[in-house]
């Protein structure tokens, strides 16, 4: 067994997982997950800088989490960045300050790499499923589609710059958004979604993964409160899925900061990752979603096992 630490930063959020993985038996014992919501991306599609406010409160949780490492006993770390450090102009900053924090070499993902991570993470523990599978992450500055086999080989990829940190900035201004400005996101999320390569509508399964496919995988469980195992790995049919973020969209702020399943830091942001799942998910052709609690990060501290 390998003890290892992944580090997820994203547009949105910021996570850690420590686990024992055994590569050999293909076995992961988690050890502890955390996740905060940091907004690193915050103003990054409008300026193409993180702004300092952004930086000082996504650095404080890496200090905290670092520790966490530490005092875990990782014997191999990575951290990954992913969209918001991807666009930032002074993202070299950024990862300084998590070098000195953390004590390795930062390392920001193209949307490749990023998708094919995800990939591996979502699929490595699937339960048995038709293939081609289609994973949807979406995530806070961008959205990733990955076509592949039961093998974990990867058909196609591709990331968008569609995610629910970007989208809401650029386009819902409103509390609720007005029907103009979600015509005009759903307008944008078709446009991109009608030049990607991914061929969704070959996939014979999807897999939905991250923050705003389990939040809304929660609503349509109808959870009082947020249930990691409750969601990982259910199986919802595709129009609740859609019917259950329709909701979330109509709702002001204050009333989705009520829901008991919905992180407060999503409660702005949802709305947009919804319309996006639902502009994904009327191009695919089977009837329901599966949603797996796996994702990037677990792709992420896979990745370290299969070097050590």
């Amino acid at each position: 067994m390998t003890r290892v630490a992944a580090f997820d930063c994203g547009t949105n959020s910021l996570r850690v997982l420590v686990a024992d993985l055994d590569p050999g038996a293909g076995t992961e014992h988690e050890v502890l997950r955390e996740m905060r919501i940091v907004r690193l991306g915050e103003g990054v599609d409008r300026r193409g800088r993180i702004s300092t406010a952004a930086m000082e409160r996504v650095l404080a949780a890496v200090d905290d989490f670092a520790a966490m490492v530490r005092d875990a006993g990782a014997s191999a770390v990575r951290f990954c960045a992913t969209s918001a450090a991807r666009d930032a102009a002074n993202a070299a900053d950024f990862m300084a300050g998590v070098r000195d924090r953390v004590g390795v070499e930062p390392q920001v993902l193209d949307g490749l790499a990023e998708a094919r991570t995800s990939y591996a993470g979502a699929t490595r523990s699937l339960p048995e499923a038709p293939s081609p599978r289609l994973v949807v992450d979406i995530g806070g500055g961008s959205t990733e589609l990955i076509l592949g086999d039961a093998d974990g080989v990867v058909v196609a990829e591709q990331s968008l710059d569609i995610g629910s940190v970007r989208l809401t900035e650029r386009h819902l201004h409103d509390d609720p958004p007005t029907d103009g400005q979600v015509a005009a996101l759903v307008a944008d999320v078709d446009a991109m979604l009608d030049g990607c390569r991914v061929a969704v509508g070959d996939a014979r399964t999807v897999v939905g993964v991250a923050g705003t496919v389990t939040t809304v995988a929660a609503g349509v469980l109808g959870l009082a409160a947020y249930d990691r195992d409750a969601i990982h790995h259910a199986t919802l049919a595709t129009r609740d899925v859609v019917a259950t973020g329709r909701e979330l969209v109509a709702m002001p702020v204050a009333a989705r900061r009520e829901l008991g399943y919905l992180h407060p830091g999503r409660a702005d942001v949802i709305a947009a990752g919804a319309l996006i799942l639902e502009r994904v998910l009327c191009r695919t052709t089977p009837d329901t979603l599966l949603v797996s609690e796996h994702d990037i990060l677990d792709g992420i501290a896979w990745s370290l096992a299969q070097d050590h």
